[in-house]
């Protein structure tokens, strides 16, 4: 099972102990600088990078809507630049994931593959990954055609039909920023009906640029090199049609990586930490920051934002509790 920048379950026994004064637990957007804030507060932080280095916006093709960066920049240039940026200050990368962590006394145990590390704060920055339809093609066109975020990738399809998968709030919503961009925009859905609301259904009506075709799932992914068409099935009567795009977009929800820390904090029925306007979770010492407690806006910008915030507060909360 891919977890993305999530962690791995494993009762792999580590092979050494290191204490550090502040561990951040994620490589993307909001780890990384989380780990620039909390090195340049000469905390010297370890970041455990994960299976992903870099997070879901390393897997990104171009990032349009960083700021500071006018002509884009390359997901895993940019995850590049965070880390170098993060070391130059004395934060350190290791790449390896975690397996198990004790959270009930402080210091707090972080196991991954490799050791054991105990540490006095922690943040949590371990990303969501997007459902996958987890059908041929979709693995091998992601990043060619196939998106999981319109805002991101949506500019690319100017002047072409795109088609969107989805019929909730998230699916809607970006079938109508797509339109900005897109010729057309075909959005199929495997019920008779849309689960998002009232309004949003009635703007996807009301839009000649949006046409529905209800009651089908897609069952194949086609192209060579990049998405030139879906095989979709109507579930009704099984019969099957190829249909000609040359973009798909996968809204069918995000799932954050939190199984491992599940029962030690409170989340949401999603599975989201829970955090206040301090990045702070239910557990003194122990913040999270990015999508794995952002089920929003999940943008790179936002990201660092958070993490930046968790950064600081954990330097307030080590400050007055070493």
């Amino acid at each position: 099972m891919d977890f993305g920048n999530t962690l791995l379950h494993s009762e792999h026994q580590p092979k050494e102990k290191e204490e550090v004064k502040a561990l951040i637990i994620g490589s993307g957007p909001a780890g990384a600088t989380a780990a620039l804030y909390v090195a340049r507060a000469e905390l010297l932080p370890v970041v455990i990078m994960g299976i992903t280095p870099g997070g879901q916006a390393a897997l990104t093709h171009t990032i349009e809507n960083y700021p500071g960066f006018p002509e884009g920049i390359g997901g895993m240039q940019l995850g590049e630049l965070f880390q170098k940026q993060a070391e130059r200050f004395g934060a350190r990368f290791d790449f390896d994931t975690v397996s198990k962590v004790d959270l009930n006394r402080r210091p707090f145990s972080i196991i991954t593959y490799g050791k054991e590390y105990i540490t006095d704060s922690l943040i949590i920055a371990t990303g969501a990954r997007s459902n996958l339809l987890n059908i041929p093609g979709e693995k091998e066109l992601t990043g060619k055609g196939t998106s999981y975020c319109a805002t991101c990738d949506g500019w690319f399809f100017k002047g072409k039909p795109v088609v969107v998968v989805g019929g909730g709030d998230s699916a809607l919503e970006e079938s109508l920023f797509l339109t900005r961009f897109a010729s057309s925009v075909t959005v199929i859905h495997r019920r008779d009906t849309f689960r998002a609301g009232a309004l949003l259904q009635k703007r996807i009506a009301g839009d000649p640029k949006i046409k529905v075709i209800y009651d089908s799932v897609i069952t194949s992914i086609n192209g060579n090199g990049a998405v030139e068409s879906l095989t979709v099935k109507n579930i009704n009567t099984g019969q099957e049609m190829d249909f000609a795009t040359k973009g798909i977009f996968i809204f069918i929800g995000h799932k954050p990586n939190t199984e491992v820390f599940a029962g030690h904090m409170d989340m949401d029925e999603n599975g989201y930490i829970r955090v206040d306007n301090l990045m702070r979770t239910s557990i003194p010492g122990v913040f999270a920051a990015g999508e794995v407690a952002d089920p929003d806006f999940r943008q790179v910008i936002t990201s660092a934002g958070m993490g930046a915030a968790a950064a600081i507060q954990l330097t307030k909360y080590l400050e007055h509790n070493s």
